[in-house]
């Protein structure tokens, strides 16, 4: 049995979809002013992984997105570069889209961008204006929290405690609370718009999102997932908006938040010099290092982000390819390992645990490096056979299925011909034992970018 922490319960719950074993799981995308940095690749990681892992259970997953398109930030930053916002948006989401595809983040079944939905959103607004839940003023169409009697159930504040919000807040002097929120912003001269029942505008942050998931998921559905900076306001309002035209309760059934992301004990920002894109760790690291990375520690926990760390989370990944490229090379045809099977099943046993149990990588990631050593002993005294092999191989194999770090997938590096070259002349330099020669050429390979390691079962090579 699946267990989940549900945010706005507070504690884990059953997991139970409102349909059988159909799941409709709606995250928060990107907002495309920018590149993507770390903080969101942790969210979409383990969201892409959480899928991934429903649907091995059996499952069938709608994984929805939403693209925010249009936005203050996006027209900001479109006239910092003197360009069309249409232009500086769809820029940041191919970035956005490279990045996800460069992570391995492939679940999401559908993209939504907000400006693709005007039209649901000037439905939602019609209708909370309707239901006297919305007011006008001058500068928009906002949201009256106090008029939601519940506002502030998933984040335990009060409508009072709407100033306190860790996210974006609209601003207005006409507003009638401090927390209200804008749901239509009135375009200013030069700034783009849609035509509407009120005056020409765009849409706010947090109408697009429940305009977006009514239309694809009805007014109620099974998981909303996100980071947990966006608990308060965003989430809340979403609810507080969606539950207000349906009076359906409760709009999600669970609410999953993974946890923030610091680099070297401080928020991550641009004027500390402390902003990390994806694009920039890419640059000295893979796919498989970040993924390994987040994945180590608990979806809902902190994280402090150093560079240090890297180093462990690589020797990690080296010894996670040791071993499965030994395992490919056992040819052992029967052992009398009676223990082997019993230890196999334990390990199984202890990864599907941890899973199950709020999505525990950390302890699921821990039965793997066991089985690792275990292995290792094994295959060092001949006491497993290929047969044995080949069924660690399908559990890593399963395993992997939603990990996606186990094995290396990522495509090998051509190794230049000048290496091979030196490879060559330094292998006829052993067969003669003059060892001399053999280690001035494999410093000079080194000096190319790669490392020559002898082992029982050959030449490996290795790019620095």
């Amino acid at each position: 049995m699946l267990n989940l922490y549900n945010t706005i319960s507070g504690k884990k719950e059953a997991f139970k979809p409102r349909s059988g074993k159909k799941v409709n799981l709606f995250v928060c995308g990107p907002t495309v002013y920018d590149y993507s940095h770390i903080g969101h690749a942790r969210t979409y990681i383990f969201f892409d992984l959480f899928t991934k892992y429903l649907k091995t259970l059996g499952y069938g997953v709608f994984y929805l997105q939403n693209i925010t398109d249009i936005d203050d930030k996006i027209i900001k930053r479109a006239q910092e570069e003197n360009m069309p916002w249409q232009e500086l948006s769809k820029r940041f989401e191919k970035e956005y889209f490279n990045n996800m595809k460069t992570l391995g983040v492939n679940s999401v079944k559908k993209y939504a961008r907000a400006t693709d939905h005007v039209k649901e959103i000037i439905g939602q607004v019609k209708r909370l204006l309707n239901k006297k839940y919305a007011y006008q003023i001058e500068d928009g169409i906002y949201y009256n929290v106090k008029k939601f009697k519940n506002y502030g159930k998933l984040s335990g504040r009060t409508a009072q405690q709407a100033e306190d919000a860790v996210s974006r807040i609209d601003e207005s002097k006409e507003k009638i609370n401090k927390g209200d929120f804008c749901l239509w912003k009135v375009s200013k001269n030069n700034e783009p718009g849609w035509p509407s029942p009120w005056q020409k505008g765009r849409p706010g942050w947090h109408i697009e999102d429940t305009a977006i998931t009514e239309k694809y998921f009805g007014p109620q559905y099974d998981i909303h997932g996100g980071g947990g900076d966006l608990i308060f306001p965003h989430h809340e309002a979403e609810i507080a908006q969606m539950e207000a035209i349906s009076k359906k309760k409760p709009l999600v059934k669970y609410w999953l938040h993974t946890g923030f992301l610091t680099v070297q004990g401080k928020k991550m920002s641009k004027s500390l010099g402390n902003f990390i894109t994806i694009n920039d760790f890419l640059k000295n690291n893979s796919a498989r290092t970040i993924r390994l990375f987040f994945l180590k520690n608990h979806y809902r926990s902190p994280i402090d982000y150093n560079e240090n760390d890297l180093g462990e989370v690589k020797s990690q990944l080296e010894r996670i390819d040791e071993f499965t490229d030994k395992i490919k090379k056992v040819k052992e045809k029967k052992t009398n390992n009676k223990e082997f099977k019993v230890f196999l099943i334990k390990i199984e046993k202890e990864f599907n645990e941890a899973m199950a149990d709020d999505i525990n990588t950390p302890k699921a990631i821990a039965s793997i490096f066991k089985l690792i050593n275990q292995g290792n002993a094994l295959i060092s005294q001949n006491k497993i056979s290929n047969a044995e092999a080949k069924k660690i191989t399908e559990f890593l194999k399963r395993a992997d299925l939603f990990l996606n770090f186990v094995f290396n997938k990522e495509a090998k590096e051509k190794i230049p011909a000048k290496v091979l070259e030196l490879i060559k002349e330094r292998a006829a330099f052993r067969r003669e034992k003059n060892w001399q020669k053999s280690d001035e050429i494999r410093d000079e390979i080194k000096k190319l970018g790669y490392w020559v390691e002898d082992t029982k079962e050959g030449i490996k090579i290795k790019k620095l």
